[in-house]
């Protein structure tokens, strides 16, 4: 990425709020007054909707954008299968759920001229994606910028940056996103991923199922965890590229390819709720406790994914952001415990409060619903001893993908190199301690 390039992504200005109707335009004008589709769109434009829900939906969950564009989206040719690469979809049927606790070291090196889509690697996931329903996750590792463009009719896509900051060119315009960032690319939104350093690593949850919302704060009030005047969508830019640009579509499992004689980047002006957006974690208002005990992890949930049953997320993005700890005769670290749900953490810098060693930037590890996890060894017997002072924890962001369905692994995050044979290892030594009272 050139110095100019950078300059310009960095210089970026954006819109506020999260979930509210939204309007940009690149060239004055470029929008239409008082109508969506006018017999003739300002500019020598061509109107364009692009729905992210079903038309019937209730208004307050309805997603949809208008895009004003130089060419309609419907002038390409036919696409064609293409290779897959490490990216695989749901159902996940090659392997079996497994129970036991999992964790993974980063991916390693890619290989020279690796883009952001080339160097997708599937983990896992659940549901199914033809279905709407349920999750995968994808970590990426990649060294080259696209030259491509892609999008994903499967789900929408949270890209979590651990390494290396990225300029996403997308239909709607240009988003920075930069670790300890997240951005969200909407179902069906075609953009492009270029890189800002030598290097970018980072994480993906595909999500299948309803779009991504903030969660009801119930008696929390009316305030706290995200707000939505932090989420950040882009304002309009256009390419008028004029020439063969290969153009990715991924559909019910498999990667389609078309080359069209323009740029699909081409929307001039647009109008909606559909849009991507940016959401910097360190904004993140957390809420704890100042008496005692530890709360459940879903007060740092993000985005939540709802479902038919209330309170139960096909998936929820859950971050553990810098905050302070004062509760009085608790055990501070997260506790030992099984849960409905299946968690899947990540680490996007430093070290996270609940593991010793092991658990790395860019690596990850997955508990399965029930299966038993917490604090390791080390860590039990520093907390359990340590003066309970008000402590800070800000060297460390760690996140969670929680989903109500086991993540079933891909054959290649089973048998990888880079999975930890000895996660078990890090339990040994919880002593009995147990001293009946006489």
């Amino acid at each position: 990425m050139s110095a100019d390039a950078r300059k310009t992504a960095e210089g970026l200005s954006y819109l506020s709020g999260f979930g509210n109707e939204h309007s940009s335009e690149a060239v004055p004008g470029a929008l239409p007054e008082g109508r969506n589709s006018p017999q003739r769109a300002p500019l020598g434009l061509y109107a364009e909707q692009l729905s992210g829900s079903a038309f019937t939906e209730p208004r307050a969950h309805n997603r949809r954008s208008w895009l004003y564009r130089i060419r309609p989206s419907a002038q390409h040719p036919a696409f064609t299968r293409t290779g897959n690469g490490a990216i695989r979809t749901a159902p996940f049927t090659e392997t079996v759920p497994d129970p036991n606790r999992l964790r993974w070291n980063p991916l390693p090196d890619p290989a020279p001229g690796t883009d952001f889509l080339a160097g997708l690697w599937t983990l896992g996931g659940n549901g199914d994606a033809t279905q709407r329903a349920g999750m995968a996750v994808h970590l990426y590792h990649a060294n080259a910028s696209m030259e491509r463009v892609f999008s994903d009719a499967d789900g929408e896509l949270l890209i979590v940056p651990e390494r290396g900051g990225l300029l996403l060119r997308t239909e709607f315009g240009l988003l920075h996103v930069e670790p300890g960032h997240i951005a969200l690319i909407p179902r069906g939104v075609r953009f492009r991923v270029e890189l800002l350093d030598d290097s970018a690593r980072g994480y993906v949850c595909e999500n299948y199922g309803a779009p991504f919302q903030l969660p009801d704060l119930g008696p929390i009030g009316a305030n706290g965890l995200a707000n939505a005047r932090d989420f950040k969508a882009p304002v309009a830019a256009y390419e008028e590229t004029e020439g063969p640009v290969e153009v990715v579509n991924k559909f019910c499992g498999n990667l389609w390819t078309a080359t069209y004689d323009h740029s699909p980047l081409d929307v001039v002006a647009w109008h909606g709720n559909h849009v991507p957006y940016i959401y910097d974690l360190r904004r993140f208002n957390v809420i704890g406790t100042i008496s005692y005990d530890h709360p459940d992890p879903s007060i740092f949930t993000v985005l939540t994914s709802p479902t038919d049953t209330p309170g139960l997320a096909g998936v929820d993005f859950v971050v553990f952001a810098p905050r302070w700890l004062v509760g009085e005769d608790t055990f501070r670290p997260p506790y030992f415990h099984r849960n409905v749900m299946s968690e899947y953490m990540g680490l996007v810098e430093g070290a996270y409060d609940a593991k010793a060693e092991g658990f790395v930037p860019g690596g990850g590890s997955l508990h399965n619903m029930m299966s038993a996890h917490g604090p390791d060894r080390e860590t039990f017997d520093r907390a359990s001893a340590a003066e309970l002072k008000p402590q800070k924890i800000d060297d460390g962001l760690a996140f969670m993908f929680e989903t109500r369905w086991p993540v079933t692994l891909t054959p290649q995050a089973a048998g990888a190199e880079h999975l930890q044979r000895r996660y078990d290892d890090v339990w040994d030594g919880l002593e009995r301690h147990f001293r009946p009272l006489r």
